[in-house]
């Protein structure tokens, strides 16, 4: 179990699963409280963003959260899944006939590897050090 838990891809899934259930969660007490349903969307999906940023950050890729353009890489690329996810489910799902559930499940099926991906190679890629920047200018 300890080697498992060793591969980050491992540990992004267990993050990413647990996001989505503190989502659902969240969004679900909210309407319960009487939110109206973009506020508790919006406000679920806010904290949820939040824990997945501290949680991926800190046990995933095991990186210092205290890097401004580490997490302005981060929202960018949740900015970008959100507008993969309205083109899937907004133009390319109904153009193409697909039923809600397919076109959600698409997009749940997409994004955790784009994410995956995108965090890899850029979001929380490794810094160079100093003296691999002076010697490559």
């Amino acid at each position: 179990m300890r080697q498992l838990l060793d591969r980050a891809i491992v540990r992004f899934a267990i993050v990413g699963a647990t996001v989505a259930g503190i989502y659902i969660l969240g969004y679900l007490v909210l309407l319960a409280l009487g939110i109206a349903q973009p506020l508790a969307n919006i406000a679920a999906f806010l904290f949820a963003v939040l824990i997945q940023y501290f949680a991926q950050t800190i046990w995933t890729f095991r990186k210092s959260v205290k890097q401004p353009r580490q997490a302005a890489r981060f929202v960018v690329t949740i900015t970008l899944g959100i507008l993969v996810s309205a083109l899937v489910t907004g133009r390319i799902g109904p153009m193409l006939g697909w039923g809600d559930w397919l076109s959600a499940g698409v997009v749940a099926t997409i994004l955790p590897i784009q994410n995956y991906i995108i965090f890899k190679v850029w979001v929380y890629r490794p810094l160079k050090s100093k003296s691999a920047k002076s010697q490559s200018e």
